[in-house]
């Protein structure tokens, strides 16, 4: 943690841009570290030392000027509030969080290359970014690179780490990629997951879960009440078969006593058959 005196004569996050402005290449760059995001909500709800970070500007002392910000695709800082003040944040200002720098930050490759490889790695490393995620999903082979790649601070250098979901025990969730509900459509998502490897489902494939349970326990009920009822009819078509015997059995000589044991039956019945 560096001291609050070397953040002197620097701007607040009130007098800075929010993001660089440069518009994303496509919705997944927004759409997937929101994901992440609203999951994290779900995993964290009674937390508030976290923050997330989509689309927004890091300032920090380690580059050229703290006016230029790196802007991630999305960035997870630890030890941090949720909310400063009760108030959302603008900007993630380095110098405003008592020098704690995020813990993971998130970079997805589009159409025109944005650095992840060179320059963004170059600036993630000095800034002291823990881990460091490229997402490419698309173009991995033009980039001569793997789809999903990790690489973690040691010694001042990154290195690269490859197995999904990758276990991070600093923050203690682990993140891969994995198939999952998104907008009412399955399609590959940036997850977390537990030590086990378990990924964590969304609200929306948790509501999706119960509505199936809830559907499930229905069409359970529904059978067991056809079931109950078809059992009910048989029940009432051979107790009939054997009323229509008594008659028959009658006429063969039968005593009332002898056809109400012979049909399992009351003699009570048997009588009123006959009657």
């Amino acid at each position: 943690m560096v001291k609050a005196d070397l953040y002197q004569n620097l701007p607040t996050s009130d007098e800075l841009p929010c993001s660089d402005d440069t518009p994303v290449d496509n919705e997944d760059q927004n759409l997937l570290p929101n994901y992440l995001l609203f999951l994290l909500q779900l995993i964290w709800g009674d937390r508030h030392d976290w923050y997330f970070g989509v689309d927004m500007g890091v300032y920090h002392t380690t580059g050229v000027t703290p006016r230029v910000p790196v802007v991630p695709d999305g960035f997870l800082s630890l030890g941090v509030p949720r909310r400063r003040g009760n108030k959302s944040r603008k900007s993630y200002v380095v110098w405003e969080e008592e020098g704690i720098v995020p813990t993971l930050a998130l970079e997805m490759v589009s159409w025109s290359p944005g650095g992840e490889y060179d320059s963004k790695f170059e600036i993630y490393q000095k800034l002291g970014v823990l881990y460091y995620i490229i997402y490419n999903p698309e173009y991995w082979q033009r980039d001569r690179h793997q789809p999903f790649e990790v690489y973690k601070l040691i010694d001042g250098q990154y290195q690269l780490h490859i197995g999904e979901p990758y276990w991070m025990p600093e923050v203690g969730l682990g993140l891969g990629r994995a198939q999952g509900l998104l907008g009412g459509e399955t399609r590959e998502v940036l997850s977390w997951f537990d030590q086990q490897g378990d990924r964590y489902p969304s609200a929306e494939e948790q509501a999706q879960t119960a509505l199936s349970q809830a559907q499930q326990a229905q069409a359970e009920a529904q059978q067991a009440q056809a079931e109950a009822q078809q059992a009910q009819a048989e029940a009432q078509r051979e107790r009939q078969a054997r009323l229509d015997s008594v008659a028959q059995l009658h006429q063969m000589g039968l005593s009332v006593e002898q056809i109400a044991i012979a049909l399992n039956l009351p003699s009570s019945v048997v009588q009123d058959q006959l009657n």
